[in-house]
């Protein structure tokens, strides 16, 4: 069994332990939970076993679709096995809607539907509150090549289309999700992270009932509740 050792990293919503292994890391879900730059927060019981569940299912389709990520098992309820990566700092989100800061930024109503899928690209940095950003802006940064951000918005295209088909099976329409990603020791960049109701929206198909952290951001009831539904459904599609 793989050893756990110190924190290497201690965030708000999530805790990394080094292992026995240099490649491989351990990353713990708390039932901790923050909105608008951390200026809200609270905790919800059971939370991170959920997004930890959430997250593993999601990353096992992925890699069985051929997308690269870091996921290796889930070893406890509120932790999984990850290949330890080096940090890229880019967010790229992928609204098949439009919503949030972007619909703010566009001045449309959120949720407004589109013909297309936006991607945009963010500098996940904290201090300038992560800004939008250009492909051009990457390589003058020294992130990555042209050729290295061409992928990686491959990998954002494919990864949308898996998600969307994967919640679509469950009564649930991806609105939008935030994606990162980390090099490997050999160069290979991959998704990391989690991918969970905390960083994408998802709404019944059926309802419009919201599914996601706009539950806690807009002081919905039933977080809890919400995410525990969405990992009930994606359990029960892949156990069929």
């Amino acid at each position: 069994m793989m050893e756990k050792r110190e924190v290497i990293f201690e965030g708000n919503e999530k805790r990394i332990f080094a292992t026995d292994d240099p490649k491989l890391c351990i990353i713990h879900f708390k039932d901790m939970s923050l909105a608008y730059g951390g200026i809200k927060r609270a905790i919800f019981k059971g939370k991170g076993k959920y997004t930890n569940r959430i997250s593993a299912i999601i990353f096992k389709a992925l890699a069985e679709a051929g997308v690269p990520n870091h996921f290796v098992e889930v070893v406890s309820e509120t932790e999984q096995l990850c290949r330890k990566i080096e940090i890229i700092p880019l967010q790229i989100v992928v609204r098949n809607r439009l919503c949030g800061t972007t619909a703010e930024l566009l001045g449309v109503e959120n949720g407004t539907m589109i013909p297309n899928t936006v991607y945009e690209i963010r500098y996940n940095c904290d201090k300038l509150s992560d800004p939008m950003i250009n492909a051009d802006h990457v390589v003058a940064l020294g992130i990555l090549s042209y050729n290295q951000m061409d992928y990686v918005m491959k990998l954002a295209e494919k990864t949308n289309a898996v998600l969307g088909e994967l919640f679509d099976r469950v009564g649930i329409e991806l609105v939008d999700f935030k994606m990162e990603i980390g090099r490997l020791p050999n160069g290979e960049i991959i998704i990391s992270d989690e991918i969970s109701p905390d960083n994408s929206r998802l709404w019944d198909k059926q309802t419009g009932r919201i599914l996601d952290k706009d539950r806690f951001r807009h002081d919905y009831s039933d977080v809890t509740a919400a995410y525990r539904e969405v990992m009930e459904r994606l359990q029960k599609s892949i156990s069929e």
